[in-house]
């Protein structure tokens, strides 16, 4: 077995007075489990208005680039009432009005700059149906909430959030905007975007009870199958991932209650989602994640779907999976999100996703990471982002990490993973997190390595001893890449902070941090040779560190 030693530079969160604690992790090239399905080509933000902004566009760029398939995106406020001028938690586009007499007014231009910023940058519309027009809603005023970081959350609650005073002018609106698209971008293009109704509507973005979102999931779905009878809907994101018995009470209802549009029996559904969050708290003064909970939320949810015959082939896209549950909001518990942290921890919690789609059987096509950014804030300000003014962040590299991975996936094997039963149930509160993702294609090989723990400490490094066995190349030379991630590569924020952290760095300086964000190899590609389809990589990996070990041949 040949064996290659990979550097490592030395990193904050490593402790020179602790010991590298030894890890060994095994990839059986010869045992293939199935496709690696992309599941992080989803990203989605609250604020529409960014993406067609200066940084957003950018940033849109960026995640056109990450690979094939292509890259979806989700958005809020799509039909929300107002002149698209964007703030923390709203957007809105002014798609629909009412003339004095109460005749409907369509106006497309604000929705369809933000579509075309998609389209001309290789992304496409995860289209969320929503929220509701001023002049459709019940309860028109107030319309536009007040809300900023600090406030009670359920300030954002307003007009938007109600049922439509009239269905059939809210069908209508839903027809006549899938109608438009069509016309627009053609229906071959419009027929693979994901069409959904509303936001989590089992709590207060939806101001009724859950009869009343079945209807307006009803009549909404009726109309873009109107539009487009091919068109790819579904639902019904839920916050909480199953959110008690609602995602039950949903499916039920599109398996076999009365369609409230059509009088028939049912409602068409082609896809199948539910929302996902950890619980980070602040803890003896350092940021300590909640990893757990996302993975039991999404465990519960699984098992609700898997409990419907009928529907444990559907595609299910976790339609929000993150951290926490509020990107634009601050706090002491909400400090991972510039760092490695935040890093790793995707890392370590996209790995278990299909993990836990293997557990119950169930199809799982997208977990989509709800965040991108927030226009004109300061440096580094803190929200749940890709990126900050343009420069990006550690967690934006793990996508790029994942974009080089296809083909199928490969059996692991790591001494230091502690099980998903026990995450779970505990977290990752004592020895850490210490994994990998393993995926091969024709002649390439990629082995995705992390060193995750809930506790934003320092910790010693991790001593891997990375073995690969039942290469298809039996003998003979493989070039080796290596990526990295942690406070030395591929990350604007440590970069800044060295840098003094400027609150308005100059030019010289902005172009070294926008370096410093790009994906980053940790030495020069170097060649492994491989006997009896084997090889051995030996390598440190720090706290917080995440590995991208590409073998192609």
């Amino acid at each position: 077995m040949a064996a290659l030693t990979l550097a490592a530079a030395p990193v904050a969160h490593g402790s020179a007075a602790e010991a590298a604690f030894p890890v060994t992790i095994k990839v059986d090239a010869a045992r293939p489990q199935g496709k690696l399905e992309p599941i992080w080509r989803f990203f989605g933000a609250d604020e529409p208005n960014y993406a067609s902004m200066k940084d957003g566009r950018k940033l849109l760029a960026e995640l056109g680039q990450l690979g094939s398939p292509p890259v979806y995106f989700r958005a809020h406020n799509l039909l929300t009432t107002g002149d698209g001028t964007p703030a923390l938690k709203w957007g809105s586009t002014n798609a629909y009005t009412e003339d004095a007499r109460g005749k409907p007014i369509y106006d497309w231009r604000i929705v369809d700059r933000i579509f075309d910023t998609y389209r001309e940058r290789g992304l496409r519309p995860y289209a969320q149906i929503g929220f509701m027009p001023q002049a459709l809603s019940i309860k028109p005023e107030p319309y536009q909430h007040e809300w900023r970081p600090g406030l009670p959350y359920n300030k954002v609650y307003t007009g938007w959030a109600h049922p439509p005073k009239d269905y059939a002018k809210w069908g209508e609106l839903v027809f006549q905007w899938v109608e438009h698209n069509v016309e627009r971008y053609g229906r071959a293009e419009v027929d693979r975007w994901y069409w959904e109704v509303w936001n989590e509507p089992n709590i207060a973005y939806w101001q009724a009870t859950p009869e009343e979102f079945h209807k307006l999931h009803d009549y909404a779905v009726d109309a873009v199958r109107r539009a487009l009878p091919t068109a790819r809907v579904g639902g019904p994101d839920t916050a909480g991932g199953a959110g008690g018995t609602f995602l039950g009470g949903f499916l039920e209802h599109c398996l076999r209650g009365t369609n409230y549009a059509t009088g028939k029996r049912g409602t068409p559904i082609d896809f199948l989602s539910f929302h996902a969050k950890g619980s980070p708290k602040y803890v003896d003064g350092h940021v300590q994640m909640g990893i757990a909970n996302q993975l039991r939320t999404i465990d519960g949810a699984m098992a609700v779907i898997a409990s419907f015959p009928e529907l444990k082939d559907k595609p299910i896209v976790i339609g929000e999976s993150d951290p926490e549950g509020c990107a634009a909001c601050q706090g002491p518990q909400l400090g991972y999100r510039n760092g490695t942290m935040y890093s790793s921890y995707t890392a370590a919690s996209f790995a278990r996703k299909h993990d836990l789609a293997a557990k119950h059987g169930v199809n799982l096509e997208g977990a989509l990471t709800w965040a991108f950014e927030f226009e004109d804030q300061p440096y580094f300000a803190g929200f749940r982002a890709l990126a900050s003014n343009g420069l990006d962040l550690p967690v934006l590299n793990v996508f790029r990490m994942f974009g080089k991975m296809g083909g199928r996936r490969l059996a692991v094997q790591s001494s230091a993973d502690p099980g998903l039963e026990a995450m779970m149930k505990d977290g990752v509160r004592g020895t850490p997190d210490v994994s990998a993702l393993a995926s091969l294609e024709p002649r390439k090989l990629s082995v995705l390595l992390w060193h995750y723990h809930d506790d934003d400490v320092p910790g010693p490094d991790a001593a891997v001893e990375l073995s690969v066995s039942g290469l298809p190349l039996a003998r003979g030379e493989a070039r080796l890449q290596h990526y990295r991630i942690d406070e030395s590569h591929s990350n604007s924020f440590a970069a800044w902070k060295r840098m003094g952290s400027p609150i308005a760095p100059d030019e010289k300086q902005y172009a070294e941090l926008e370096a410093a964000g790009k994906l980053a190899q940790m030495e020069a590609p170097a060649t492994v040779h491989i006997d009896g389809g084997q090889a051995r990589l030996p390598l440190t990996l720090p706290r917080q560190a995440v590995s991208l070990i590409v073998l192609e041949w």
